[in-house]
């Protein structure tokens, strides 16, 4: 298998299963605190993100025995831990992305020309939030790639 088909069957499963774990495994509670100030938030975050990781690295093993991919436990596991470090940090901004001054990802969101958005439009943080995830997605399935099968 080439290492362009390996980076599509390991983006897809990563990026479907951050939909899945994002809407259906996430509950509302963990939604409504995780950006939250505090150790309460941070937990919650924490929690999701757990539950988020244990759901894509379950689709990463189903794509590595349906689909043979072969890849390295290491490369594969600096994927996962790319992903829920990137998806804690975003995560962390739940509810937050209209505040002032703006913290964390939203910060950043803000100097890149993105606060206005963020100001006028309820759905900008949403999307973002959603952007800034597929983004790390891709990367991880660069480093779950790179470097040849095991």
């Amino acid at each position: 298998m080439s290492t362009a088909a390996r980076f599509a069957a390991v983006g897809f499963p990563l990026t479907a299963s951050h939909e899945f774990a994002d809407h259906w495994v996430q509950v509302d509670s963990q939604a409504v605190a995780k950006g939250q100030p505090g150790r309460e938030g941070a937990v919650a975050c924490a929690k999701h993100v757990a539950t988020y990781t244990a759901t894509q690295a379950l689709a990463l093993y189903a794509g590595q025995r349906t689909l043979g991919l072969r890849l390295k436990p290491g490369r594969a596991a600096a994927a996962l831990a790319i992903s829920a470090v990137t998806h804690y940090l975003a995560d962390r901004q739940g509810g937050h992305w209209q505040d002032d001054p703006p913290r964390g990802v939203v910060r950043w969101a803000a100097v890149t020309g993105h606060r206005g958005w963020l100001q006028r439009d309820p759905g900008a943080g949403y999307l973002m939030d959603q952007a800034w995830h597929k983004a790390w997605l891709a990367i991880a399935a660069a480093v779950a790639t790179a470097g040849g099968t095991a």
